[in-house]
């Protein structure tokens, strides 16, 4: 008996290949049947769901997030889950929550914290995850321990990267998390204190992770004027330490020159074809969105948030912040204001959506004292203030899409438009990612077929990350499907109204239960903390 059988969509088993009509049966949270319409016994199930004309996928995969910490708060992840994620992976760009040394330091590594979330704390990693598994999931979970948490660790807020017993401590550290179920390794560049490593600094701890077979996923430092320093400073990292490269949020930023994402791509090529492991993903949108405190040069980020702020609230130093000749983002250099948008903040929710052109009129100041008058007012929640610029290029991502190793990301937090994290945001997109990517670069652009804008979403992040058993419709793979309607699914999310929810998802399955059905939200939360990985 069957417990469910999807019935006569169009199934898509994510490789990439063509559709069939078909009908999937699951039973005991598993895949197992998939079958062309008419031959499974439609009595044997319990239940069945007519998808007549929907798509029938494996359920999205994104293999970069930053809920690490909107998770614990409130597990649902309602808007990923609501456009179709099944899985994500956390701890990327070097920002984990764990490990720590004391119960206090969670707050100062962790990604989009909140005091008003209740939660049982942690040290270890091993601890963490614990945690992270007896909260009710939406979605299953990969956790990636980061390099700035293990650098905190081991170094606190120091203003260096560690003398070479430093380094091998933090290697030690790394092997542990590792053991304990971290699923790979990664770092932020341009992020403090991501921004102090250099290879010599990265090479033992991507050691580590080659050493588990598990992935090296870097934030580089640079994807504009010396784009090409940074992903050869990647290539070499990876080069050296035999680990294999994930290059997250591949495309340039503004600032580059037109021909550097062709550029990066002969780059790989070339390292690939003496037997460097790399591949790369983008995020499926032309606004890239970061931590507002990254603007600040790495001296003003050293130390503890008090010893920030007193930088901020210092009108020397001020100026000596905004003097700094390569930001972050150049489009803050170049002054293009109105392209650039607060994203997230806790004490300033009343400004969010707007742009920084029309924050600076209605305070009657320049934009970029705007932006530290903000982040000072934040105080203690300056780290979880988040901007958007629009800084991408739609070309870029078009050539990296048709690359057959580029998988598709968000780059976002799961929130919830209502409940504790209701004022949350991960990205200006984050409500609508996947649902865009299918909507504009596959359906209405044809950047790619619908079968291999699927594939991006399922088996290439899966088989990239060694996830067991999923991103396939398959017999014996975990039943984490997603079924649309390939005509009306649609990205409804803009600046203004960033937390509505996409449309045309039908049905979604986490494990084999149901967390929509007929286009609405079931309180079914069957997420799992994914721990085993095939090499």
């Amino acid at each position: 008996m069957y417990d469910l059988i999807l019935n006569g969509g169009d199934v898509f088993d994510g490789s990439g290949k063509d559709s069939f009509v078909g009908d999937v049966a699951i039973m005991d949270g598993m895949i197992v049947a998939v079958e062309p319409v008419g031959e499974l016994n439609l009595g044997a199930a319990e239940r069945v769901i007519d998808v007549q004309g929907l798509v029938v996928s494996p359920g999205f995969i994104d293999m970069h997030t930053h809920s690490d910490f909107t998770l614990i708060a409130d597990g649902r992840a309602e808007s990923q889950v609501h456009q179709g994620v099944t899985t994500e992976v956390i701890g990327q760009c070097g920002a984990s929550c764990a490990p720590v040394n004391s119960k206090d330091d969670i707050r100062r590594v962790a990604p989009w914290y909140t005091a008003a979330a209740t939660h049982d704390t942690w040290l270890g990693f091993g601890d963490y995850l614990d945690v992270l598994d007896a909260t009710e999931l939406g979605v299953n979970v990969m956790a990636f321990v980061g390099h700035g948490t293990i650098h905190r660790a081991i170094l606190g807020g120091d203003l260096h990267p560690g003398e070479p017993e430093d380094v091998a401590e933090m290697a030690k550290l790394v092997d542990k998390c590792m053991d304990e179920g971290a699923g790979g390794f990664s770092s932020g560049l341009e992020y403090f204190p991501g921004i102090l490593a250099a290879p010599e600094h990265l090479v033992p701890l991507c050691e580590v992770a080659a050493k588990y077979k598990r992935l090296y996923a870097t934030h580089v430092r640079n994807r504009d004027t010396h784009y090409d320093l940074g992903f050869a400073e990647a290539i070499a990292t990876a080069r050296q330490s035999g680990a294999k490269l994930q290059i997250s949020h591949i495309q340039p930023k503004f600032g580059a020159p037109e021909y550097a994402m062709e550029h990066t791509l002969e780059m790989i090529e070339l390292a690939r074809r003496h037997d460097t492991d790399i591949a790369f993903d983008v995020i499926p949108h032309d606004w890239n969105n970061t931590l507002m405190a990254a603007i600040l040069p790495k001296w003003a980020q050293a130390g503890s948030i008090d010893d920030v702020l007193e930088r901020l609230d210092n009108a020397e130093m001020r100026d000596k912040i905004k003097a700094n000749p390569q930001p972050m983002w150049l489009i803050v250099k170049a002054e293009k204001w109105s392209d650039i948008v607060l994203l997230n903040a806790t004490h300033n929710k009343d400004i969010v959506g707007m742009d920084f052109a029309e924050i600076g009129r209605m305070r009657n100041c320049h934009p970029y004292d705007a932006v530290l008058d903000i982040l000072l007012e934040e105080g203690q929640d300056l780290m979880s203030c988040m901007w958007a610029s629009r800084s991408f290029r739609d070309e870029d991502v078009d050539l990296c899409l048709n690359q057959s190793e580029c998988a598709v990301i968000s780059d976002t937090v799961a929130t919830a438009n209502e409940g504790i994290l209701k004022d949350h945001l991960g990205s200006l997109t984050g409500y609508g990612w996947a649902a865009r990517f299918l909507q504009y670069y596959v359906r209405d652009r044809g950047v790619l077929s619908l079968a291999e804008g699927l594939s991006k979403l399922t088996a290439v992040p899966a088989a990239r990350l060694g996830l067991k058993g999923r991103g396939h419709l398959k017999v014996g793979y975990h039943a984490d499907v997603c079924v649309f309607d390939q005509v009306n699914i649609a990205s409804n999310a803009t600046a203004k109204n960033p937390r509505r929810y996409a449309s045309g998802i039908c049905h979604v399955l986490v494990n084999g239960k149901l967390a929509m059905q007929d286009g609405e939200r079931i309180s079914v939360n069957a997420g799992q903390v994914i721990r085993e990985f095939v090499a």
